[in-house]
């Protein structure tokens, strides 16, 4: 089964498969390659001429496949975009699900959606036919790995010290990330090496400098600041999840952190065993001073918690998480 990426570069060579199916929450890459594949079909001839795009809330399946198998004019391939075809009812997803058994050979349909119900006879066809490609989000060192492919698109070599200052600004939000390099490529220079120095003078930190202040008022069992740092996050409409995963990830630098420096480390080489830059070390000894191995478990514990009432309770999300930040502060000073 091809990936997102395979579907670009294959795009890019001028190969094209008659269906695709996207589907998850990286909407950055599911448009590079929906851009990937309009570009190779405009590139056949007639640009403009061979392109339908649909909307899946309402939309009868049947208007989808007629506009699939007619003719391309003037051209060899014709496009068909159908955007959101998991706000089409279950029944005209079933009625698509018969064309992929069966495409028309001179049409790429290329269906998006941000989820499908595996169960269901659409999700199963694409399967069968190898034509689902997930959109999963990127974590780890696949999302290091899209930094550094993104300043090398932009021909430049950048510092590992620098995706990982340029993660605590920004987070994993990859259009994000996207924009934040494109204007690190225009600080630095042409060619030049994109260092964590840039990052902190190009990129705003105000977002990791909350984050940072919910953690301390964690560490200090602060209420009073904790509820604050969260409230103005949520203030700048940043989703409840996405901060909640943020507090997460920078408690395990605070934990990776504290271990090392257990094993007598130097602050600035336990900072890189943490997975942070150096100029961090000075912050991040403080943090893991003021953390116990209970404290931290315990807040993992909520935190998880957490997560599967953002994700499945019926609470307002921002209530959940000022619930959680109470709590996390709990026995206050």
């Amino acid at each position: 089964m091809p990936s997102l990426h395979d579907v670009s570069k294959r795009a890019r060579e001028g190969s094209l498969d008659p269906v695709y199916v996207l589907v998850g929450t990286e909407h950055l890459l599911v448009e590079r390659a929906v851009d990937a594949v309009r570009r190779a079909v405009d590139s056949m001839g007639a640009p403009g001429f061979n392109f339908d795009v649909f909307d899946g809330k309402g939309l009868d399946a049947a208007r989808v496949i007629s506009a699939a198998r007619t003719l391309p004019m003037m051209a060899d391939t014709r496009l068909v975009l159908l955007r959101h075809v998991d706000a089409m009812t279950p029944t005209e997803q079933t009625n698509l699900a018969a064309y992929l058994s069966d495409p028309c050979d001179s049409t790429c349909l290329l269906v998006t959606a941000t989820k499908l119900d595996g169960r269901a006879k659409l999700s199963k066809a694409a399967k069968k036919a190898g034509v689902l490609i997930e959109a999963k989000p990127l974590r780890g060192r696949e999302l290091q790995e899209f930094i550094r492919a993104e300043a090398t698109a932009r021909e430049h070599n950048i510092a590992p010290q620098a995706i990982e200052a340029l993660l605590d600004a920004v987070g994993d939000d990859l259009a994000a990330i996207d924009d934040a390099v494109e204007r690190l490529s225009l600080f630095v220079g042409a060619g030049q090496r994109i260092d964590a120095d840039a990052v902190m003078r190009c990129v705003t930190r105000i977002r990791v400098e909350s984050i940072w202040s919910l953690v301390d008022a964690i560490g200090l069992k602060d209420r009073r600041k904790g509820i604050a740092a969260a409230q103005s996050l949520l203030d700048d409409r940043e989703p409840p999840l996405r901060l909640l995963a943020m507090v997460a990830r920078q408690l395990r630098i605070v934990a990776r952190m504290r271990e090392a420096l257990s094993e007598g480390l130097r602050p600035q080489d336990a900072a890189k065993r943490a997975g942070a830059p150096p100029f961090k070390a000075g912050d991040l000894t403080e943090s893991a001073r003021r953390f116990t191995a209970a404290s931290l478990g315990d807040a993992f514990m909520l935190i998880a918690e957490t997560d599967r009432a953002l994700k499945g309770s019926k609470r307002p999300p921002d209530v959940i998480l000022q619930d959680a930040v109470l709590r996390l502060c709990a026995d206050g000073r």
